[in-house]
């Protein structure tokens, strides 16, 4: 009986050793959860920087004499001519070529390309993917679209990071 008091003791001293199993982050009750404070700054710097680009491209429309249509997504599109109505508009997954130039405010060309994308697929800046199911085959369209519609914080080689661009595309 003395035995299985000792063993017991023992197992007990052993198991007692070992590091506590970690606990999810709701059952930690000694500090709160971290807050990453780097990632917070950089959120609200973001949000900042797309409110002033909001505001600014809402001036330059209102200094136009064209009549610009404020998009969900936060893009004014002129549509210079509206192509052939007969056909249908592209939809998401359809492949459809794309005449795209891009300046910058002050107008000077960044980017002439012509290619097929597909619609929705993540292949077209999002200011151009959003406003695509408005246009037909044929039409022209003239978009002032922020950065984060465009070409976001990363910019590409052409484009430079936080650059608010006029995109003209016409559709093939």
């Amino acid at each position: 009986m003395r035995k299985i008091w000792v063993i017991g003791i023992v197992s007990l001293l052993l198991a007692s050793c070992g590091e506590p199993a970690p606990q999810r982050p709701s059952q930690r009750k000694s500090r709160p959860p971290q807050v990453d404070s780097t990632a917070m700054a950089l959120l609200e710097l973001n949000q900042q920087l797309a409110a002033s680009a909001d505001k600014l491209l809402t001036q330059k429309i209102q200094t136009l004499s064209q009549s610009y249509a404020l998009y969900d997504s936060s893009v004014w599109m002129y549509i210079i001519n509206r192509g052939d109505e007969t056909t249908a508009s592209p939809v998401e997954g359809e492949e459809w070529t794309v005449h795209m130039r891009v300046y910058n405010l002050d107008e000077k060309l960044l980017v002439d390309s012509e290619a097929s994308y597909r619609l929705g697929k993540y292949e077209l800046p999002q200011a151009v993917d959003g406003v695509m199911g408005e246009l037909h085959h044929g039409a022209q369209a003239r978009l002032y679209a922020p950065w984060y519609t465009a070409f976001g914080m990363q910019g590409t080689a052409q484009v430079p990071p936080y650059e608010n661009v006029i995109i003209d595309i016409e559709l093939r």
